[in-house]
C-alpha cells in the first residue's frame, strides 16, 4: 500500500482491527499488499473500504475483514504449502503469499487466471502458481497441503479437499445454501479425524463445478 496516504492507511488497518483482525503477521501482509491493485474500472474508488466489489466474470472480491479473518483463521506458517479454491482477483492468494512458503490457486474461469497471473509476476509474487482447474476436485497432483481456503460456499465441505489436507492441516470454508445464511468454519485434520468451528455468518459466490464459459 505504498502509494496511498497514511491516513487512507490507516483507516484501512482500523477497520481490520475493530472487526477482529488482530494477528499482526496477517495485519502486516494486508499492510504490503495493496488492494487498490486488484479491483479495476468503475469501482476501484471504493478499494479501501470494507466492502465486498464486483469484479470479472460475475464475481466479487471479498471484503478486507473477511479475507482478514479468514486468514486469521487459517493459522498459516513460513513454511507452510496453501491452497486456495477460487482465485478470483487473486488479492487473498496475494495476501497468502506473504505468509506461506508457496501458494498454489485454482480458479474455474480462464479470464481470471491469465489477469491474475500477470499481477502476480507485476507484484514480484513469484511463489503463487494461478492455475485453471475445477476446484472443487482440489489439486490432487499437489497434495496434501498444509492449509486449504476456500473462497466459494458449498452446501458441505468437499470431500476431495478434506482428503486433500494434512494430519495436522486446517481448512476454512463458507458453508451453507448460496440463497441463504452461509457459515464460515474452519476444519482441523487430526489423527482420528475432523474437528469443526463455527467463525462468522458470511456470504460467497456458491462453488460450482466445472470451468467457466471463456469470456477472453
Amino acid at each position: 500500500m505504498t502509494g496511498l496516504s497514511a491516513e487512507t492507511k490507516m483507516q484501512f488497518l482500523f477497520a481490520l482491527r475493530s472487526r477482529g483482525v488482530t494477528d499482526k503477521r496477517v495485519l502486516a501482509a494486508m499492510e504490503q499488499i495493496d488492494r487498490g491493485q486488484f479491483v479495476r474500472g468503475l469501482f476501484a474508488e471504493r478499494a479501501y473500504e470494507d466492502t465486498p466489489l464486483p469484479i470479472a466474470c460475475g464475481q466479487t472480491i471479498s471484503q478486507p475483514s473477511v479475507v482478514g479473518l479468514m486468514t486469521q483463521a487459517l493459522d498459516v506458517g513460513p513454511r507452510d504449502t496453501v491452497l486456495e479454491i477460487g482465485t478470483g482477483s487473486g488479492y487473498q492468494a496475494a495476501i497468502l503469499s506473504k505468509l506461506a512458503r508457496r501458494v498454489y490457486t485454482v480458479e474455474r474461469h480462464k479470464r481470471l487466471v491469465r489477469e491474475t497471473g500477470a499481477l502476480f509476476r507485476e507484484l514480484g509474487l513469484t511463489n503463487v502458481t494461478a492455475m485453471l482447474t475445477d476446484g472443487s476436485f482440489g489439486l490432487p497432483e499437489q497434495a496434501p497441503f498444509d492449509r486449504i481456503i476456500v473462497t466459494a460456499a458449498a452446501e458441505d465441505p468437499p470431500g476431495p479437499l478434506l482428503a486433500q489436507l494434512k494430519i495436522g492441516g486446517i481448512m476454512v470454508l463458507p458453508v451453507g445454501q448460496s440463497d441463504a445464511v452461509q457459515t464460515l468454519i474452519r476444519v482441523r485434520r487430526t489423527e482420528t479425524g475432523l474437528d469443526y468451528d463455527e467463525l462468522l455468518p458470511v456470504r460467497f459466490v456458491p462453488l460450482l463445478e466445472g470451468l467457466g464459459k471463456d469470456e477472453a
